[in-house]
């Protein structure tokens, strides 16, 4: 076993792996094991083989990055850092919690975070180096698709299309004082001494940030609606709070914790007007109305979506949603909204639903919908003609995947690697000069 005494505290460090003049120590090793345990994310193999090999694999990019002098922006790396502290913080239940669990203290945490983050970003950008020229044409896609057993074809899941119109009811006024009255008494309790900001976020915020007392973590003027980072970036003393923000999300008040270059972290309570049940009612009502002219043909569903849709995203479309996460209009039943799910599942290709009540996906109120089935794709094998994109991107990621292992291939061959007694007894991905 080879072994180091750290200068710190004299203890042992054993090392594990040598890739070129950089140690892959024990330690690196449990680390990177328990995150990985913490984030679910299956290990194909023995932990202690697939880890410090992939670590291994993982240096000798890095060490490409240095040669291509490539650099990753601080600001990047701050802002993913935060979110996934922000992540642990809120899945723990406390920032105590989250040190007990990773048996340090948050900002050792935090600096070891932007280290593999840094690295995760470089590796990145090598690799995006070595297959930025990918483009598969045509005729690539056509070989691969011949080339593939006909029983090994991927399976595509069932797809739908789906024209949608909605109504926003009015919050009325009195349910918006209300809230701004409450959101008023937090300010004047937080500036004259009487409570704690992120105690009352705890209790009081109707934004997922509750659960750190309100805190967002740092943020750029880009990462924030415009509206909250105008009052912002304007604030200067901790120890006060801002005047009440309208967004699209509800009405926040806001406390700044710092502010670091271009960057700020704040925490803020958000309130959110209710929508009251009679202004419910009259929009199913009115939609309700819709639907019987839309079934009698005075005029067509698209027509309807153009003048009456408040949903922005669709209604100079025809009415159809568009999908996120593909950037078509083509869903997966999964990547519906839930309310919107249930409700297409039952739908006939060209029928129309009864209105019902959904929540709008962008500030999370209520609103009322009716939607329209235009179009279902039945879970099939992948066909050339109806899934081409389908078949490219899978064409396109196989290839990548082939040139990157074709550059670590010949890599590792021209780089020393030492692997010590205890850790050789693997079947490793590559054969490494030890």
């Amino acid at each position: 076993m080879g072994y180091l005494m750290t200068a710190q505290n004299n203890i042992a460090e054993e090392v594990a792996w040598i890739v070129g003049d950089e140690a892959i120590y024990k330690s690196d090793i449990e680390e990177q094991y328990q995150q990985l345990q913490y984030e679910r994310t299956p290990i194909d193999g023995n932990p202690y083989c697939v880890i410090p090999e992939q670590i291994a694999i993982d240096k000798l990019f890095l060490h490409q990055a240095k040669i291509d002098t490539i650099e990753v922006a601080n600001s990047t790396v701050q802002q993913s850092v935060d979110a996934r502290i922000n992540y642990f913080i809120a899945n723990l239940g406390s920032k105590e919690k989250v040190e007990e669990y990773f048996r340090k203290p948050l900002p050792e945490l935090r600096e070891q975070l932007m280290n593999t983050v840094r690295d995760q970003y470089t590796i990145q950008q090598v690799q995006s180096s070595l297959t930025k020229n990918v483009k598969a044409t045509p005729s690539d896609v056509r070989k691969f698709y011949n080339s593939i057993p006909k029983d090994s074809l991927p399976l595509i899941p069932k797809q739908v299309e789906v024209q949608i119109i909605t109504i926003n009811p009015i919050i009325p006024q009195q349910e918006i004082e209300e809230v701004k009255s409450r959101l008023r008494d937090y300010a004047q309790r937080v500036n004259n001494g009487e409570s704690d900001f992120s105690t009352l976020a705890l209790l009081y915020s109707e934004d997922g940030s509750a659960m750190t007392g309100g805190e967002i973590g740092f943020k750029s003027r880009n990462d924030l609606v415009p509206e909250y980072a105008n009052v912002a970036f304007n604030l200067n003393d901790p120890k006060k709070v801002s005047k009440i923000v309208e967004t699209e999300f509800g009405y926040h008040i806001i406390q700044l914790i710092e502010k670091r270059g271009d960057r700020i972290n704040t925490r803020h309570i958000l309130l959110k007007p209710k929508v009251n049940q009679k202004d419910l009612d009259s929009a199913v009502a009115k939609l309700d109305s819709l639907r019987k002219d839309v079934v009698a043909n005075k005029y067509t569903f698209e027509q309807a979506a153009l003048y009456v849709s408040q949903d922005k995203d669709s209604r100079n479309n025809k009415g159809l949603m568009m999908n996120p996460q593909s950037h078509t209009t083509l869903f997966e039943m999964a990547d519906l909204p839930d309310e919107i799910g249930k409700v297409v599942d039952k739908l006939q290709v060209g029928e129309m639903s009864e209105p019902f009540i959904t929540i709008n996906q962008s500030n999370n109120r209520q609103q009322v919908a009716i939607v329209k089935l235009a179009r279902r794709i039945e879970a099939h094998k992948a066909d050339l003609a109806e899934d081409f994109q389908v078949l490219k991107e899978m064409y396109e990621t196989k290839r990548k995947a082939e040139i990157i292992d074709e550059w670590v291939t010949a890599k590792q061959k021209k780089t020393y690697v030492h692997i010590s007694d205890g850790w050789r007894n693997c079947e490793f991905k590559y054969q490494w000069r030890k």
